[in-house]
């Protein structure tokens, strides 16, 4: 098949298949679920990939599906989707507003699964058609934003046997039809940190009779930050950043326990696998001279996602194909965390950013309540991802623009 064949059928396919799966989106939009609690999810798409005639394995916690299209001659390439929403309300005046209190897809993973229930079903027709050499291994993964929905997934050996896997994200700042593509590091490590400072507490009148809790955790929330900026290399990007601060419940008296929590954010996954005891000594260091004792509860998130760049030119040259001249965009690296890193520290692969704004349009960023995006994109998502299986699997020279998509 090549690529103008394959843009051909992808046009009659969304032709009679699109509006299904904007309404398929709103639907989830509507019924947002948090992490690992994405039951509904999973049976809605459980029940269409079973009309597809797939065969689908839910994982053991009921949540997440892995379902494997085509034979097992061949390479495996394997495609993720995540399915979790956010507990943030929504704020959007639209008819698909979340129904659920407190929650709702700010994050786009309700697209993410549209798209790769779209492409799961373009490519079973594929696969009926003979026209798949190989298997793609679809991946509807549950809890991103907790996270740990990757390592479920390779726990039950979601990727085991699998050559190489592609996944793509919303990107607000990105026009409808842009794929941004980036090789090497594409998002940062994320972790946690939570910090529990304690003292004897005291009057405010006497200070320096006690330890002053408040000003300790004060110079704590300013100075590690500043410390860290000093002791690792610049090009790291290591960031601290508070984002709850507790401690006290009356203007007259120190308390005897405050509370900080933030996340760490870095580039450089050697600068990562440094940071906790890095963190503890400054910490230690900057709690012992205000006479206080202070606690760490250091979480790691996700390393890095580092983009295969044989991969990164596979996405490429599906997206030309698929979208035209012109839609593959540079993207920066990102201070976001995203738990596809996982995979791609045991497999190559590549992660994309897919442009969700209309042209010229506002830009409703992504975690926040009034998150939406044009849904032109999920037609466009079925294109890029439906491509890239094809071109990982069919194998050609990247060097030969006609082949990339043929048959042998």
């Amino acid at each position: 098949m090549r690529g103008r064949e394959l843009r051909g059928e992808l046009d009659a396919f969304l032709a009679e298949t699109e509006q299904d799966l904007v309404a398929f989106r709103r639907d989830l939009h509507m019924h947002p679920e948090l992490a690992f609690a994405e039951y509904r999810t999973t049976q809605r798409l459980a029940e269409r990939l079973e009309a597809a005639g797939l065969t689908p394995s839910v994982l053991p916690r009921g949540t997440g599906i892995i379902c494997d299209v085509g034979s097992g001659d061949g390479p495996t390439v394997a495609l993720r989707a995540d399915l979790d929403a956010l507990p943030l309300q929504d704020e959007k005046d639209v008819p698909y507003r979340s129904t659920v209190p407190g929650a709702c897809h700010a994050c786009g993973h309700d697209v993410h699964t549209t798209i790769l229930l779209g492409t799961s079903i373009f490519l079973a027709q594929q696969a009926a058609a003979g026209l798949l050499p190989g298997r793609v291994r679809l991946i509807f993964q549950p809890a991103e934003e907790l996270p740990g929905g990757a390592l479920e997934v390779m726990a039950q050996g979601g990727i085991s046997g699998v050559d190489r896997i592609f996944g793509l994200h919303c990107d607000p700042r990105l026009d409808v039809g842009q794929l941004g593509l980036r090789a090497g590091p594409i998002t940062s490590a994320c972790d946690k940190l939570v910090v529990r400072v304690s003292g004897p507490g005291g009057h405010t009148a006497r200070p320096h009779l006690t330890a002053d809790l408040v000003f300790a955790l004060a110079k704590i929330l300013t100075e590690l930050p500043a410390a860290l900026s000093r002791r690792v290399d610049p090009r790291s990007s290591l960031s601290l950043v508070w984002g709850r601060v507790a401690a006290g419940s009356a203007a007259n008296a120190i308390p005897d326990d405050g509370v900080a929590e933030g996340t760490i954010r870095c580039l450089d996954e050697e600068a990562w696998h440094a940071a906790p005891d890095l963190i503890k000594a400054l910490l230690e260091s900057v709690a012992g001279a205000y006479g206080v004792e202070a606690a760490m509860e250091y979480t790691r998130g996700v390393p890095p996602v580092v983009n295969d760049e044989v991969s990164v030119e596979m996405l490429a040259e599906a997206a030309e194909r698929a979208l035209g001249a012109g839609a593959v965009a540079p993207t920066p690296q990102s201070l976001g965390g995203e738990d596809f890193a996982w995979y791609l520290e045991s497999i190559p692969g590549a992660f994309a950013r897919l442009g969700t704004r209309s042209p010229d349009g506002a830009i409703h960023d992504i975690h926040q309540g009034t998150f939406d995006v044009d849904e032109r994109a999920i037609g466009m998502g079925v294109r890029v991802m439906a491509a890239t299986a094809l071109t990982a699997l069919w194998g050609a020279p990247l060097s030969d623009p006609m082949t990339a998509l043929s048959n042998p």
